[in-house]
């Protein structure tokens, strides 16, 4: 797909599909079968649903990975080419497939198992910094699912705000549960840090919020911290103050997946449209309870339309 115009956005990550099942009876076991009742092939990476759905909300999206020479990669350009999101800069591989996650549904939880394949080969060396430039603002995803570059991250993002980019990271979890980052060498270069709960106290070393949030202070005093945590809502710092954001709870969710995805999107669209950091966290919550009414990630935003009908149906909000 060809970009018509400079991208507000340009978002860097991992890229795989997802195979979701539902209605599953119980947890696997070694050795033996169990059935699902639903089965959903669907865009996947957090990277990629933010991305589709920060489009549909209606800022200018491209979209920097990679991804194999294969069927799921048909999906992964399909999917991200409907939602109106540039592809140009996504790079295929001859020699790698592309990434694949299986997610077995839990009522509102989930077990997933990840095939990372073309996405641990995006090297810093391949990021087009012309084109890099010619938008606003930068949002990185998975870090822990893209070993290529996360040694890169803080030369990466000192370019970027060089270039006069504004930037965001969303760190995601660690399935080593290492959690390894040079939190000191990359959060001065990031304007938003948005980690959920648990990876924030895991990548701080920290046993409480207040304890995360000075040592993030000391490391980067002029950064906005978000912190996603589920159905308690989320928490916006900055400046020494500190917002608590409630949830917009679904009595009738779907599924889960994609909803931080999408808290994130309306959060960073909220952002770019100067928007206070009170009202970015209410629209980033409202934007991740939408998405809890739909299968996948991005089911829930087919339109713009759609989704001011979701909000205003099920959550009494406009959008």
């Amino acid at each position: 797909m060809e970009m018509k115009v400079n991208p507000d956005v340009v978002v860097i990550g991992e890229l795989n599909v997802d195979l979701i099942l539902n209605r599953i009876e119980q947890m696997p076991e070694i050795g033996k079968e169990i059935l699902a009742k639903s089965m959903n092939l669907t865009l996947g990476s957090s990277a990629a649903i933010f991305a589709s759905n920060l489009s549909i909300l209606g800022l200018a999206v491209a979209f920097i990975g990679k991804i194999g020479k294969d069927g799921f990669a048909s999906v992964v350009l399909n999917s991200l080419g409907s939602k109106g999101v540039d592809t140009s800069q996504i790079m295929q591989s001859i020699a790698l497939n592309t990434g694949a996650t299986i997610v077995l549904n839990y009522d509102q939880d989930r077990a997933m198992v990840t095939y990372p394949g073309a996405m641990e080969d995006l090297k810093l060396a391949d990021i087009d910094f012309t084109f890099l430039s010619s938008a606003r603002h930068l949002h990185f995803s998975s870090v822990f699912l893209q070993p290529g570059i996360i040694g890169s991250l803080p030369e990466l993002f000192a370019k970027a705000k060089s270039m006069g980019l504004t930037t965001s990271l969303d760190p995601q979890w660690d399935p080593a549960e290492k959690w390894i980052l040079n939190l000191g060498t990359l959060l001065p270069s990031l304007d938003i840090f948005m980690p959920n709960m648990v990876e924030f106290l895991n990548l701080t070393s920290a046993k409480s919020l207040d304890e995360g949030i000075r040592k993030v202070e000391k490391m980067a005093p002029a950064i906005t911290l978000i912190i996603k945590d589920g159905s308690k809502g989320a928490y916006g710092w900055k400046g020494g103050k500190l917002i608590h954001q409630p949830a917009f709870l679904n009595s009738e969710v779907v599924d889960c997946i994609g909803a931080g995805d999408s808290f994130n999107a309306g959060l960073i669209y909220s952002f770019l449209n100067g928007q206070s950091l009170e009202r970015c966290l209410e629209y980033g919550a409202l934007t991740g309870a939408v998405s809890t009414t739909r299968p996948g990630g991005t089911g829930a935003f087919e339109s713009l339309s759609e989704i001011k009908k979701i909000a205003s149906e099920h959550f009494k909000m406009s959008i």
